[in-house]
């Protein structure tokens, strides 16, 4: 029998935790090539970005396999701790961590990205990489990222969006709603995890709707850059 498709009920945060335990073993090749490895470009502004904060101390939520945190890594902070719900996805990040002999540098730990177990003002940055998206609850997810943050420091949250322009809308929306479906589908084995995936960006607050959510969770600056096309945001907000 087939899982049953991810809704906002208030079982949503287990259902995503079980989802992501069941696809962990093909998850990093899977975004790969449903992006054509433009992901890791993401991952690279992202980072770049944050550099010139020069964070000792960063805070990486929903972490997954931990591909955010290596390459994070490379601005040489202090320390990374990358926090997830998902314990496969957990496992898989650190065998990736220790065979990069980055486990000096990042630590991966099971954390609610809800219920952040860290002191207030504790993190020179935070950032996370498709994963607000997941969160049963955005406002109280939101804050908690504000709260851990010292004063002055950035969050970097990047996050599907939906291109608005011809023809890469449509073109988008045809990918998004049949091909990454059966695609992900086939190679994940997983009957709903890669139909989720659209409807959840679908059913998300985008652009200035997501900025005032932020602000109302406690920044007090926020802003938005679109990448490629509009398929995704790189959302930034100050404390």
């Amino acid at each position: 029998m087939s899982k049953p498709p991810i809704t906002q009920s208030p079982g949503r945060k287990q259902q995503v935790q079980v989802m992501f335990n069941d696809i962990a073993g093909r998850y990093d090749l899977l975004n790969h090539l449903l992006s054509a490895g433009i992901d890791r470009g993401w991952r690279k502004r992202l980072v770049g970005l944050m550099a010139q904060d020069h964070p000792r101390r960063i805070l990486d939520l929903a972490t997954g396999t931990g591909d955010l945190a290596i390459a994070a890594a490379k601005i040489n902070p202090e320390n990374i701790t990358g926090t997830d719900i998902a314990e496969e996805m957990l496992a898989i990040g650190l065998e990736k961590v220790k065979k990069l002999g980055l486990d000096k540098i990042i630590t991966l730990q099971k954390a609610d990205s809800e219920n952040l177990p860290f002191m207030d003002n504790e993190f020179d940055a935070a950032m996370v990489a498709f994963g607000v998206r997941n969160y049963e609850n955005l406002p109280k997810g939101l804050s908690e990222m504000c709260r851990v943050l010292k004063p002055g420091s950035r969050a970097f949250i990047l996050e599907f969006s939906k291109p608005r322009k011809f023809p890469v809308k449509q073109l988008f929306g045809l990918y998004s709603r049949f091909i990454l479906p059966m695609i992900g589908r086939l190679v994940s084995k997983h009957s709903t995890a890669y139909t989720y995936l659209p409807e959840s960006v679908a059913a998300f607050p985008l652009d200035d709707e997501f900025i005032k959510i932020m602000l109302a969770s406690g920044f007090r600056q926020a802003e938005f850059i679109s990448l490629s096309f509009g398929i995704t945001n790189l959302y930034i907000g100050k404390k």
